[in-house]
């Protein structure tokens, strides 16, 4: 055994205590701004519906109306592939589970639509539909036929539909709480958000309901919908949507890119207006940055090329969607909207190709970490963290089973969580 070092100091005891107690508050303020991922499932799409066109069969209406279109346009793997340009080793496996999840969980978010979806209707017709909603989404939540997450997306706070708004909003929450209670997977979404007071606004709301009903504070969160050139850059050049997370007090779950009016709000000419113009990038540049560390997922925006017509005409929509969904990924917006049936097959054959292709790289890589093994690559724990985080996004939209991950890792799902939220305990040394 070596000669044991000598191991000397020179600061007195007082000092570190001394800078632990000035940082106090600083700790704090990170703990509670910056709390890390949520560690819950994202859903890879939103879909909007109007709320006079959602009915008790709207979920799975587009997971039909989504394989026909498959079976009238690319009825195997291989067209599929050839329209999508995807490697042979991934065309079988993407298509047949394109297939499965069209026919098990065709949408995994859904918005009923009270705002541009909707426009402005009578009040008692807006009521009625509102309380309709309610009773159609608790319904599916008691029978099984729900998708992950639902709800709705209201009028915005501006003055002219504010009060409008906050009438749809309370119709339907009261509405589900006389039909059994909120359900877990309840999502609300506040559109053309301009001013973080906005924000602060809806917290108010969302806290008087909660009183009104005795629920937990905080049950209720929402989404902030970035629609306006304001909502990015305020008039003292500070970055509003930074200030809109905080103005949530820890109830914004999302935010969301809206490609079409913030486009036109910064005068894209239509022809131009698409989540990948130059203007886009930066808003979601920015989101991405303000987001990152406070658990707010970001999401892109849609297409509104739609995949309808002769064969060729969905071709061109559906490798348009494809790449415009490949890139979103590619820069870590693992969310986006969906606006057409049409849309949802190509959403998923993005979304599993993106993780099936980089999968056993992905599984090594964490593999070596968690052994502390060599390799060609060196990985730090942040590393691990995005690794653990990428296999657990392909295990929930069904890219990827826990069996094949298992099997290339030796890792449970527990292990995965461990790496992806180590500030919630992660693992160390070797996996367990």
């Amino acid at each position: 055994m070596g000669q044991q070092e000598k191991v000397a100091t020179s600061l007195a005891g007082a000092v570190s205590e001394e800078i632990s107690a000035s940082l106090a508050p600083v700790d704090a303020q990170l703990e509670r701004r910056y709390p890390g991922d949520p560690g819950t499932r994202q859903p890879v799409h939103t879909v909007y519906v109007p709320g006079d066109a959602f009915t008790a069969g709207t979920i799975r209406s587009w997971g039909d109306q989504a394989l026909a279109l498959l079976d009238e346009h690319a009825p195997d793997a291989s067209s599929f592939a050839a329209v999508l340009g995807l490697p042979d080793e991934l065309a079988e496996a993407v298509h047949s589970r394109v297939r499965a999840k069209l026919e098990r969980e065709p949408i995994e978010d859904l918005r009923v639509d009270f705002e541009d979806g909707y426009g402005p209707r009578p009040d008692a017709e807006e009521d009625e539909t509102a309380a309709r909603a309610a009773r159609l989404i608790a319904q599916a939540y008691r029978d099984g036929t729900a998708a992950p997450y639902m709800g709705i997306r209201m009028k915005c706070m501006e003055a002219p539909v504010r009060d409008r708004g906050i009438r749809t909003l309370d119709v339907f929450l009261t509405g589900l709480m006389e039909a059994g209670g909120l359900p877990e997977g309840l999502v609300l979404t506040l559109p053309k958000v301009t001013y973080p007071e906005q924000v602060g606004a809806f917290v108010r709301l969302l806290e008087a309901f909660e009183k009104a009903h005795g629920l937990d504070a905080g049950r209720l969160g929402f989404e902030i919908q970035i629609e306006t050139s304001q909502a990015i850059l305020a008039t003292d050049g500070t970055a509003t949507v930074a200030r809109m997370i905080q103005a949530a007090e820890g109830r914004a779950t999302g935010l969301h890119y809206g490609t079409f009016d913030y486009s036109a709000c910064l005068g894209v000419s239509a022809a131009y207006q698409a989540s990948d113009h130059p203007a886009a990038d930066h808003a979601k540049a920015v989101m991405q940055v303000a987001a990152a560390g406070t658990g707010v997922r970001v999401s892109d925006g849609s297409t509104n090329v739609l995949p309808v017509g002769p064969t060729a005409k969905v071709h061109d929509a559906w490798r348009l969607h494809y790449g415009l969904t490949r890139r979103a990924l590619a820069r870590a917006y693992y969310q986006g909207w969906d606006m057409h049936p049409g849309h949802i097959p190509t959403r998923y054959a993005a979304v599993f190709a993106f993780y099936r292709e980089g999968f056993e790289q992905a599984a090594a890589r964490l593999t070596r970490y968690a052994n502390r093994a060599g390799g060609d690559v060196m990985d730090e724990p942040a590393t691990a963290k995005a690794l653990s985080g990428y296999l657990l996004r392909g295990l929930d939209c069904g890219a990827l089973d826990i069996a094949e991950v298992a099997r290339l890792t030796g890792l449970t799902r527990a292990d995965l969580e461990s790496f992806a939220s180590p500030r919630r305990g992660g693992l160390t040394a070797s996996a367990q």
